[in-house]
């Protein structure tokens, strides 16, 4: 018989905020060690593109003044995954530099690990030569200009290169991009315990209380053994059930039942959720099935030019009744004059209307498109190859957007931008372009990782 581990993971992302009192208890209660996700692509490709984080510097050195001496304390690891919501070096870096302030603020000392998992194009396209990528879903085959065209890559870790970290004596593992599961998941393995519930339980955990009936109130504590695993909230007016429990493997999943890995898949189709009471559920039957092959997926970003935006208001009713035609006139103008104005072919700028109070959110499949709407701001994004083009062409669209008609007959009307300048910068756009997975011969092979020791 292997020995339980605790796995203490308090909040669903690093910055998003917790109770301090619910760490406490969860050490009370015998944690082994502090997991924690530090970002997602949900967000978008922006952060990756550009190397950034989307949560603010203060929220993140908030929750970790909680979590570096709460595990420094306790004398237990504490994993970041995911640094800097794309997991690129720089979001290691970032997180490594507020540790490394809190650590000197507190006096105290801790071995850090920095796993990264940021790739180098050039290995990619020389893998993607090998004939190691494969397309994930319904992605293309990847080509190697779309490979030159990303701007950064990471490289999605499974649990072993933290074990590794863990077993070469690291207190605190700052990891690249990874799966959420991993950071729970990892202290369970390395010690043994079955993976079908190591994995189950990392799953359940990955979104702190998000598995609870009280998703606000912190995170939970999973306790990994050699059949199963009990999952309990830490805050104690929160409460798990076995619909709350077994509900989160439909969280960001395409099947409730199967979860990929790079190691391998978890297969929950047997397991069985028991409630011990009426805060804590108890789950058996998970199993783990390991891939013949493993894969590590790519995450890339590249860019797509420079954006400007607009935002007017329009409350004319005989407008709304006719906005369609409305919106049809106003993209036929600019594709009309924007050529022979500014010198630009089609194929090299863009404009695109998301109409909010009317189909904004689900386009075509609104189904009360047919109701003339009270009210409606028009979003005109327009993207080019540069910015000063961006800014140039939403200012030419500036007239039409306040003063369009209906047609030729009509008197021209007047809207309301919803501020001055009309014209709001983006910036750099990004798409997301890698929907790919590598063969790898072992797990680690695409990630690097660093110690060193930080303190006073």
């Amino acid at each position: 018989m292997t020995d339980p581990i605790r796995v203490l993971f308090p909040v669903g992302m690093l910055g998003g905020g917790f109770p301090p009192e619910t760490v406490t208890r969860g050490i009370e209660l015998g944690a082994d060690i502090i997991a924690v996700d530090g970002g997602s692509t949900d967000s978008g490709p922006h952060y990756l593109g550009t190397a950034t984080a989307k949560t603010a510097r203060a929220a993140v050195e908030r929750d970790l003044r909680v979590l570096v001496p709460a595990a420094h304390e306790a004398d237990i690891p504490l994993v970041v995954g995911s640094c800097g919501t794309s997991g690129c070096d720089a979001g290691v870096e970032w997180v490594h530099e507020i540790v490394q302030g809190i650590c000197a603020d507190l006096g105290i000392s801790r071995r850090i690990a920095r796993v990264y998992s940021e790739q180098d194009p050039a290995r990619i396209a020389d893998l993607l030569a090998q004939g190691r990528v494969h397309p994930l879903g319904t992605a293309e085959p990847l080509r190697p200009e779309t490979v030159a065209r990303c701007r950064h890559i990471v490289g999605l870790m499974g649990h072993e290169p933290l074990a590794d970290a863990l077993r070469d004596g690291a207190e605190i593992v700052l990891a690249g991009r990874s799966t959420d599961t991993a950071l729970a998941a990892v202290l369970p393995l390395l010690r043994g315990l079955p993976p079908g519930p190591a994995w189950h339980a990392a799953k359940i955990a990955e979104c702190g209380g998000l598995c609870t009936e009280n998703p606000r109130a912190g995170g939970v504590l999973v306790t990994v053994d050699d059949t199963g695993f009990t999952v309990e909230p830490l805050a104690v007016h929160a409460r798990c059930t076995t619909r709350s429990v077994a509900a989160h493997m439909l969280y960001e999943n395409a099947d409730p039942f199967r979860l990929r890995e790079p190691a391998g898949t978890l297969n929950t189709s047997d397991a069985v959720y028991t409630a011990l009471d009426e805060r804590r559920v108890r789950v058996e039957g998970s199993r783990f099935e390991p891939a013949e092959q493993p894969t590590i997926k790519l995450e890339g970003a590249a860019s797509t030019g420079f954006q400007a935006q607009l935002i007017t208001g329009i409350r004319d009713p005989e407008i709304l009744g006719r906005l369609d035609d409305w919106c049809r006139r106003l993209i036929a103008y600019l594709d009309k004059h924007v050529p022979s104005t500014f010198g630009l072919a089609p194929g090299e700028y863009d404009y695109s209307l998301r109409r909010f109070g009317h189909d904004a959110v689900l386009g075509a499949a609104e189904p009360e498109r047919g109701t003339p709407p009270r009210e409606v701001g028009i979003l005109l994004t327009v993207t080019a190859p540069d910015q000063a083009t961006a800014d140039d062409l939403a200012k030419f669209a500036n007239p039409m957007m306040l003063h369009l008609p209906l047609d030729d007959d009509s008197p021209f009307p007047t809207f309301a931008f919803v501020g001055s300048p009309a014209e709001t910068a983006r910036g750099e756009s990004f798409e997301f372009v890698l929907q790919h997975a590598v063969d790898v011969a072992d797990e680690r092979d695409l990630f690097r990782t660093v110690h060193s020791e930080v303190g006073p």
